[in-house]
């Protein structure tokens, strides 16, 4: 019967070729983060607006972006379109798309938990619709997105692994390339997943950095 063992050895030593690749896995986790939010933010901010037709577009996009794989949609964009774009950029515009969907459905539902109220006083007060957004809702609304966001957060990082697949040189592609010329598998795949475990629990500080920020300066985070 089969053992699998650990050759700590190989993973120490390889600990340096493959923390090399953790700019890419980071960065790219980081942009796609950032420009995931304010798609998200957009699409929400859309969702809002009186217009029946504007509000089915944004449904259906967002519908369609939660429900086909990531990495369906990498390919697409790396080997589909018809002027091939690098593969950095099409991890980047890929994972920036699919968690806009789910990091607008996560704003929608936290602005959706703002009290009313601060609508009717704000529009009392003369305010427009894009003030309004931008100066007193959606700032409640992240409070309270807070904890959900930084499960997308994590998803993108983990999700950041599919780069590999088009030569990415993340820190999965450089478990993979030890991998493959020490034949140690098990050993680089243990490795590299104790990083991603390290890197979510930094996302874990941070959000509950946040959330005691929020509970000290407004007593809840909800």
């Amino acid at each position: 019967m089969y053992i699998p063992t650990f050759d700590f050895q190989l993973m120490w030593e390889s600990l340096p070729f493959i923390l090399g690749g953790l700019s890419y896995t980071i960065g790219i986790a980081f942009a796609s983060f950032f420009f995931g939010n304010l798609l998200g933010i957009l699409f929400t901010t859309l969702s809002f607006l009186p217009n029946r037709w504007l509000n089915r577009v944004i449904r259906v996009l967002i519908s369609f972006l939660r429900g086909v794989p990531a990495l369906v949609i990498l390919f697409l964009l790396y080997f589909g379109l018809p002027y091939q774009l690098d593969a950095l950029t099409a991890t980047i515009v890929c994972f920036s798309l699919t968690s806009s969907a789910f990091i607008g459905e996560i704003y929608r539902g936290s602005i959706a938990g703002v009290d009313r109220g601060q609508w009717d006083a704000a529009y009392a007060l003369g305010f427009s619709f894009p003030k309004v957004m931008r100066s007193i809702i959606l700032p409640q609304a992240f409070r309270i997105s807070i904890p959900a966001l930084s499960n997308v957060a994590m998803d993108l990082v983990k999700g950041t692994s599919l780069a590999a697949m088009i030569t990415i040189p993340d820190i999965f592609q450089k478990a993979k390339i030890v991998g493959g010329r020490t034949f140690d598998y098990m050993s680089m795949y243990v490795l590299v997943a104790i990083i991603y475990w390290c890197i979510c629990l930094l996302i874990e500080y941070v959000q509950k950095y946040l959330e005691d920020y929020y509970l000290r300066r407004y007593g809840t985070i909800k």
